[in-house]
C-alpha cells in the first residue's frame, strides 16, 4: 500500500523537552516559581493539595485514555486554594510556561519535512497534551515547522489520549487517506499502540540507541530517515 500521510507525535519527536515524562517531582517547584512570580501566598496544605490535583490527572501514574480540559484541572485546583479564580487563566499560563522555556525542536525536523512536502506526503501531528495543555501552546513549540502541517492535531481535538486509534482515525477522514495509507511517527509504546489499533504502520523513533521493541514495523535513529521508508 502506498504511504500517503505521515503523523508526528510532537514531544520528543519533533520537539525537545528536557524535563522528565512524569512531572510529579517538579509540581512544587513549579507553583513555587509562580508564587514568586504573582506574588502569592501558597500554603503548605495548598501546596499539597496542588500535588494531590496533579497527581490526579497525570497520566504516567494515573493512565486515561479520555481527555480532559485545562479549564477542568486548573479549576479544580483554584477552588482547594485561597488563588483567586480570575487569576486561572495566568496561573495555567505560567504552569505551561515553566515546562516548555527549553524546548527546542529537533535539528532534522524541518528538512524531513520540507522534504516529505516535497513528494506531496500529508503531515499531521497527533500528541498527548500534559495535563490538558491547550493547542495554543502545544502546537506553539511547532510554530517553525506549521507551514508544512497539513492538520497540526492533539488529543484536545480528538477528545481521546494514546493508544486509543481514535485520533489517527479522525485525521485519516480530515485527510481523505485510509489509516493503512499512514504511518505514525513516535517515541513511546503507546505511539506504537495507537498505530496498530487505528491500522497505520508504526515507526518508532530511537535516538538513544537502547534497545525497545514494541511490536512497531520501522524503527529509526532520526528522523529524516522516514523519507527512506516512504521510498
Amino acid at each position: 500500500m502506498k504511504i500517503k500521510a505521515v503523523i508526528f507525535d510532537i514531544g520528543q519527536t519533533l520537539v525537545y523537552y528536557p524535563f522528565p515524562l512524569n512531572w510529579s517531582a517538579l509540581y512544587r517547584p513549579a507553583f513555587q516559581s509562580i508564587a514568586e512570580k504573582r506574588k502569592l501566598n501558597i500554603t503548605e496544605n495548598e501546596y499539597a493539595y496542588i500535588a494531590e490535583v496533579l497527581t490526579k490527572y497525570n497520566t504516567r501514574i494515573n493512565p486515561r485514555e479520555a481527555e480532559v480540559s485545562s479549564d477542568t484541572i486548573f479549576t479544580e485546583i483554584l477552588k482547594g486554594t485561597s488563588i483567586p479564580t480570575e487569576y486561572l487563566d495566568i496561573i495555567r499560563n505560567d504552569f505551561y510556561s515553566f515546562f516548555r522555556n527549553d524546548a527546542r525542536i529537533y535539528s532534522d525536523a524541518e528538512e524531513t519535512l520540507k522534504e516529505l512536502k516535497s513528494k506531496n506526503i500529508l503531515i499531521g501531528t497527533l500528541s498527548d497534551v500534559a495535563y490538558g495543555m491547550d493547542n495554543s501552546y502545544a502546537l506553539e513549540d511547532i510554530k517553525p515547522l506549521l507551514k508544512y502541517i497539513d492538520v497540526p492535531f492533539t488529543s484536545n481535538d480528538s477528545g481521546f489520549r494514546k493508544p486509543n486509534g481514535k485520533g489517527l482515525e479522525i485525521l485519516a477522514d480530515k485527510m481523505n487517506v485510509l489509516t493503512s495509507e499512514m504511518i505514525f511517527v513516535g517515541d513511546e509504546k503507546k505511539d506504537v499502540e495507537c498505530a496498530e489499533n487505528a491500522g497505520a504502520a508504526a515507526v518508532l523513533i530511537n535516538r538513544d540507541k537502547e534497545e525497545k521493541y514494541f511490536g512497531q514495523n520501522y524503527v529509526i535513529g532520526e528522523l529524516r530517515e522516514v523519507v527512506d521508508i516512504i521510498r
